[in-house]
Order: C-alpha cells, then sequence, then structure tokens
C-alpha cells in the first residue's frame, strides 16, 4: 500500500477504532501518531473522537489470499462453494480469481463459459515452463464479472502428473504461476479435484488457506478425520502453514440425523468450522443449470444469503489475521509503549449511558498484549446492578439481543448504537442466574463473538452464556 509523502513523520499504519479493518494515509485533515522511542502522543484529546483509533509505526503489504476448497470425497459440493463464495467476493468488492484445478471443468460449466471455446486451461499455464513454451495466466481468463475471471480447467488435466513425471519442483507450478498476478487479485479460490494427487498437492501448495466442505450426512462426518489427516500430512509435506477450516454444506436442518451431526461437527471442530453453514437449497442447483452464481440467479434465495455470510465471514477472518500478525510484529514496540496505551485506551474508550456509573476497582497490573485488553472491553460486563451488553458491529443497521430472559423474542431488547463508531450497547437487569442469549444482527441469529462463554444449542449453532451472580 502506498503511504503519504506530504508527512514529516515516517510511512505509518492506521488502525481503525475495532483495530480490524487497515489503511495507510492520513485521517482526513489531521494526522495523529505514537512516536517512538519517545513514548509521546500528539493531540492525544482527538482520539475520543477518532474512537480508539491511532497509529503506529509500521508497513503491512496486502497480498493475495489463496483458498483451496479441497475434499477427497466427491459430491461434497466443492464446485458450488468455489463458484458462488467467488462470485459472492467479487460483489463484496474484492478482485477474485477463480482457479479450476479439476480436470471435469465443472467451474466452466457452472459459470456458462461454453467448453468448445476454451481454446487454452490452466493446464498449458502449469506444463509451459517445462516445455520451454511460456504461457501467461492473463492468456486464459475468462472474464466473468466486473471483479471476478475464471481460469477454466480441461479434461488434459487428467494428465497434468504423467506428464510432469521428474520435472523439478512440480508441486509449486500452481505457486509460481498465482505469485506472478499477486497484486492483481484480493483473493484466489481454486476448486480441487475429489482425489489426492499432485493437482491438489499444487493447490494446497500455493494456498494460504483451505476450506473443507462437509455434506452434513453420515458418510461424509465418518470420514472427515481422515480427510483432515491425509491435508494435515500434505501440508506438512509442502512446509507450509495452511489454515483449514471446515465448512457444513448442503445442510438441512428440517432432519434430525442433520442437526445432529452439524452439533457434532461443531463440538469437536470448534474454531476451525465456518460459523456459516450452507443449507440444502434447489436454487443453488438450478443456478448452476443456468450457468450463473446464486446471486445472480436469485438474489432472495437463502443460498445467495448463506454464500454472503460466507464471504464476509472470510473477509474478516483476514481481518482478524491482519490484527494478530501486527500485534506479533510489533510486540516489542507495544511492550516499550504499554503505559501509553493504557492512557490510548481510556481516552478512546466509548461512553457507557451516563445513568450508568463504573464502580471503582484496583487498578490492574500493565498487561502487554494489546489485543487481549482490547478485546476486554467487548462482551457482557457487570456494573453495579445492571448486566451491560457491548458489541460492535460498522455495519449493521440494527442489533438485537434474544435470550431466556425475553422469551428469545429479540424485538424486546433492540441495542443502541453509541455514535458512528459501531459500537451498539443495551443495559438490562437481571436476576441471579444463567442466561442463554443470541444476538441478532440484520435478521440473522448468531452468537456474541465478544463472550467466549458458549454452549451447543439444538439446532447445531451456538448459544452464548452469561452468568450472573
Amino acid at each position: 500500500m502506498q503511504s503519504s509523502t506530504k508527512q514529516n513523520h515516517p510511512p505509518a499504519l492506521y488502525l481503525d477504532s475495532y483495530f480490524g479493518f487497515l489503511s495507510a494515509g492520513p485521517i482526513k485533515d489531521k494526522v495523529f501518531y505514537l512516536s517512538l522511542p519517545n513514548n509521546k502522543i500528539k493531540d492525544l484529546a482527538a482520539f475520543s473522537v477518532l474512537k480508539r483509533r491511532f497509529l503506529v509505526e509500521a508497513r503491512l503489504e496486502k497480498t493475495m489470499r489463496i483458498i483451496a476448497v479441497v475434499n477427497q470425497k466427491g459430491g461434497c459440493g466443492k464446485t458450488t462453494v468455489s463458484i458462488n463464495l467467488a462470485s459472492a467476493l467479487a460483489k463484496l468488492n474484492q478482485r477474485t480469481l477463480l482457479v479450476d484445478m479439476d480436470p471435469q471443468s465443472h467451474c466452466a460449466v457452472g459459470l456458462a463459459v461454453p467448453e468448445e471455446q476454451i481454446e487454452q486451461s490452466i493446464y498449458d499455464v502449469l506444463i509451459s515452463k517445462s516445455r520451454n513454451e511460456p504461457v501467461k495466466l492473463t492468456e486464459i481468463l475468462w472474464q466473468i464479472s466486473d471483479r471476478l475471471d475464471l481460469a477454466p480447467a480441461s479434461i488434459d488435466l487428467s494428465a497434468f502428473e504423467q506428464q510432469m513425471a521428474g520435472v523439478v519442483e512440480r508441486e509449486c507450478c500452481l505457486k509460481n504461476i498465482l505469485s506472478e498476478v499477486r497484486n492483481e487479485y484480493d483473493y484466489a479460490i481454486v476448486d480441487c479435484p475429489p482425489a489426492v494427487g499432485l493437482l491438489t498437492f499444487n493447490a494446497l501448495r500455493a494456498a494460504t488457506d483451505a476450506i473443507v466442505p462437509v455434506e452434513t450426512g453420515y458418510f461424509a462426518l465418518h470420514g472427515l478425520s481422515k480427510q483432515l489427516e491425509t491435508l494435515s500430512i500434505l501440508c506438512e509435506r509442502c512446509s507450509q502453514q495452511v489454515n483449514v477450516r471446515v465448512l457444513a454444506s448442503m445442510y438441512d436442518r428440517r432432519t434430525k440425523m442433520a442437526r445432529e451431526i452439524l452439533a457434532e461437527l461443531r463440538k469437536h471442530f470448534g474454531d476451525k468450522m465456518f460459523e456459516t453453514t450452507v443449507n440444502f437449497n434447489t436454487k443453488l442447483k438450478e443456478a448452476a443449470s443456468f450457468g450463473q452464481p446464486i446471486n445472480e440467479y436469485d438474489p432472495t434465495s437463502k443460498g445467495r444469503k448463506d454464500f454472503h455470510a460466507l464471504a464476509q465471514e472470510v473477509i474478516d477472518s483476514q481481518t482478524r489475521q491482519h490484527r494478530r500478525e501486527m500485534v506479533n510484529s510489533l510486540a516489542g514496540q507495544l511492550e516499550a509503549i504499554s503505559s501509553t496505551a493504557d492512557e490510548l485506551l481510556e481516552a478512546a474508550r466509548p461512553a457507557i449511558k451516563k445513568t450508568i456509573q463504573e464502580t471503582s476497582v484496583a487498578e490492574e497490573p500493565v498487561r502487554t498484549n494489546i489485543e487481549t485488553r482490547l478485546c476486554d472491553y467487548y462482551g457482557v460486563n457487570k456494573i453495579n446492578d445492571a448486566v451491560v451488553f457491548v458489541t460492535l458491529y460498522p455495519r449493521a443497521n440494527s442489533v438485537q439481543i434474544a435470550g431466556d430472559f425475553n422469551n428469545w423474542q429479540p424485538a424486546k431488547t433492540p441495542m443502541e448504537k453509541v455514535g458512528e463508531s459501531g459500537v451498539w450497547q443495551t443495559e438490562l437487569k437481571l436476576p441471579a442466574g444463567r442466561y442463554r442469549y443470541r444476538l441478532v444482527v440484520d435478521g440473522q441469529w448468531q452468537q456474541d463473538p465478544y463472550n467466549e462463554l458458549t454452549e451447543v444449542n439444538p439446532f447445531g449453532g451456538f448459544n452464548s452464556i452469561v452468568e450472573v451472580t
């Protein structure tokens, strides 16, 4: 990213009020920053207006995120996930490349690309260097929409392993190809074949992340552990850290077995599972038959909403990862300015309703883990005789709470937006007890992301828990 050259201080990185979205450049017409090593804050009062936004001397280069959609079992919806996730990311203004590594070439079929018009495919690019006849990836791309391109496959891919026998670093072909376009796209989605071979190995060697779609059926559950073990072995052979997450697909909440299997998946894999599930939806099959992603075929369908939520979760997970990397990379600097950070947090703290007065507590020892301190603010806190719920949804139009205390009727407990920072809050006076609850954000039910105390509910999701003493 480009930094401003008009300032008199070093290039720097702005962290948004919720330490999620990262951007470079001056904040409107003012610049506020931490000066190291002097530990001075210029214009500290302005931070209360900017809602916890501050600037630390650092750089962060944005790199293309490569997501392999992989499962050695066929019929689990890999291609459906690949096409619709790629399209949903593009709709969210992310420059997206869809790479088909399956010889069946279903991505082209699902996006209405005529097979007879595909003169060159990803196969030609993969083997071109070994033949000393380089073919650039840009030469084979099909533009599907403004922000979505497709690198189609062909039946020739089935001979890739034989063609590359004995070639040095043959498992790095795809990685090398994608590295050439890393500045052209935000995401590359790789649809893998239903087999463990050189094509899948290439995808994992290039990948930063892997999504494992799992049908919520008995046989899918039975083989999942073995599939994840295989993925782990492949990643070790790749000598690469790949963030593997499980996605429940073809979920039919009407059946008891599907609900039980989803609950079992969440119990065993926890944070390695996406909160989003892709529900069983006939519109998804219809969309594929018409050669359209679901967000074009039926924008009002449940399938479109599922993939929109999945794409948003993928983007949000990258934001959290960037935040962790930033905290880790600046560990030494943050330790040096820990006392200054305490002052900054106090200045940036959103105002709780004046009717709630915080009880005085003994001053905590200074902690050096800045991320932990920030997360402590949001969630559920007991203040005097009230339970205060505070959460952060900058893009939400409404946030409500449904739980045992209001008979699971969210309309009874709306949260109030505090200023323009995206912070939402409400207070309840609850008698002593243990209460289950969920947040309802623009009509979507979800667990409280800032409350680690949860339990599995009968529908395969998670309820958040608050205990009042």
